[in-house]
């Protein structure tokens, strides 16, 4: 997106964002947005200003993932490491989407997909989170969200 010339006039309808902070980082240099990722609160702060800015739902992944529709700011402080793993993060966003083909709203599904994604990671890893791949959190996901 941020190669795309003018994307913020172009983004259309509800979406979700799912960048991780380099994807951020790319982002906010293409909308001249601040793009302070490294505290906490500049997380929030920065996640939330994308939001207001496309008009969508944004999801900062990392340590401490921030959902945001620029308004409202959910953190999740649940999850560990082993969810920097290639592909998990291909595994959130197809929970998400999931859930708004379900019709939840982009906030709600967002919000619901981030929890649910952390805590199957949670529950992959009490198995050691060495050797932790995107397909274990799928076996995971099915235990977390038909308790």
């Amino acid at each position: 997106l941020a190669a795309v010339r003018d994307f913020d006039r172009e983004l259309r309808g509800p979406a979700v964002l799912t960048p991780h902070p380099g994807e951020f980082r790319r982002l906010a240099a293409a909308l001249a947005l601040d793009d302070d990722t490294a505290s906490p609160g500049g997380r929030r702060d920065a996640a939330a200003e994308l939001a207001r800015r496309l008009g969508c739902v944004v999801v900062l992944k990392g340590a401490g993932t921030v959902v945001t529709d620029g308004q409202r700011t959910f953190v999740n402080e649940t999850g560990n490491a082993a969810l920097a793993t290639a592909g998990t993060g291909d595994v959130l966003t197809g929970l998400i989407a999931g859930l708004l083909a379900q019709g939840l709203d982009p906030e709600r599904a967002a919000a619901l997909g981030v929890e649910a994604h952390a805590l199957a990671g949670d529950r992959a890893a009490a198995h050691g989170e060495r050797g932790l791949i995107a397909s274990d959190l799928l076996a995971e996901l099915r235990g977390v969200l038909n308790p």
